[in-house]
């Protein structure tokens, strides 16, 4: 049996404390977690500590040094890049000039601009490289089972006529996320980080999107703008759709409903039995109603594909390795291009937008 791939967290964050530790336990079997840098020494420590009950050889870096002995250690194949969304990219392409494998946080970019220099950046520095290596972007929605079954039936139900996004948020004081500097100094604001997760699952839904018209608004002044959007878009298959996005509800609600020929698909985020996840409701033309649960795995799921594919690119060397798509940093950066030009849509009072392909 080889050995499991050893892989870094560059954070030591919320999200790495509360979800990527927690499932990374889960696989402790299959990966072997090296090493957690934060900027600050304590950051790093809080991290570690939660870590070593299931890696109890984990090592804590932090500042300048930490991170140069990350990028230089080459038992370090593959590198998790969950920092602020200014500074991923920059941060990846650092680890991917070095040969290695990288996973980094949504958003895949900060604006459409940066994912233009990103990739020319790229292909430039892995020109040298004997072999590819992996850029994910953890999209955890095009992992979560229910879209997965939902693409399935979708294609069953025949010609799509119309689809409907309704986003209903609680970013409130209560969340965790609330105070975020980052994502209050990011351009978008909530609307793109958090957006790009529900454009996600449109995309897989119904396909990509070709122009969109937006009108957006700032009510909630606790809140950077805009934290209102509501949208028309069309597809490249004709069909045309809504997407509405409250950042912060008092009765949060999020579904997707594609209306076909001869059906209709709908996905509502919700919980049974103690746990959250996703509702599939599939009505059919006989006036049949089949409804399924699925709980919440995208992170589970998303973060085994890539250290699967890892290993699979290990063992392949330099004959390379197709990693799986959904997990791609393009698909990541469509995601963005779609809530870049509704968000340049709500500037221009509506005007209609392009989305830039990629």
């Amino acid at each position: 049996m080889t050995n499991p791939p050893q892989i870094a967290i560059l954070g030591a964050g919320i999200f790495v404390r509360n979800t990527y530790l927690p499932v990374l336990a889960q696989i402790s079997d299959s990966v072997a977690l090296k090493a957690i840098w934060s900027r600050t020494e304590e950051s790093a420590r809080g991290a570690v500590e939660i870590a070593c009950k299931a890696f109890p050889a984990v090592e804590c870096k932090w500042g300048d040094g930490g991170l140069d002995e990350i990028i230089k250690d080459s038992s370090i194949v593959a590198v998790a890049v969950v920092l602020a969304g200014q500074t991923q990219v920059e941060m990846s392409l650092k680890l991917l000039k070095e040969g290695k494998h990288v996973i980094q946080e949504k958003p895949a970019v900060a604006s459409i601009n940066e994912a233009e220099t990103a990739f020319s950046s790229y292909k430039s520095a892995i020109g040298s490289l004997p072999a590819q290596p992996i850029w994910a972007v953890a999209e955890n929605y095009r992992f979560e089972p229910a879209f997965v079954e939902g693409k399935k039936l979708v294609a069953e139900i025949g010609q799509m006529m119309n689809v409907q996004v309704i986003i209903e948020g609680s970013m409130n004081s209560s969340n965790p996320y609330f105070s975020s500097s980052w994502r209050r100094n990011f351009t978008g604001g909530f609307i793109l980080d958090m957006g790009v997760h529900f454009i996600a699952g449109l995309r897989m839904l119904a396909g990509e999107i070709k122009s969109v018209s937006a009108i957006t608004s700032h009510v909630d002044l606790s809140l950077p703008p805009p934290d209102n959007i509501s949208s028309s878009f069309q597809l490249e298959n004709g069909c045309s759709g809504v997407f509405v996005m409250v950042v912060s509800s008092r009765s949060p609600k999020v579904v997707w409903r594609v209306v076909c020929l001869k059906g209709t698909l709908q996905i509502e985020r919700g919980n049974k039995d103690g746990k959250h996840g996703y509702t599939v409701l599939l009505y059919t033309s006989d006036g049949q109603t089949k409804s399924s649960f699925f709980p919440f795995s995208g992170v589970n799921d998303e973060l085994k594909t890539f250290l699967s594919d890892v290993s699979q690119a290990i063992l392949k060397k330099e004959g390379g390795h197709a990693s799986e798509p959904r997990c791609s940093f393009i698909e990541g950066v469509r995601d963005v291009a779609v809530l870049e030009a509704i968000l340049e849509s709500g500037a221009m009072q509506g005007a209609q937008v392009e989305v830039k392909k990629f």
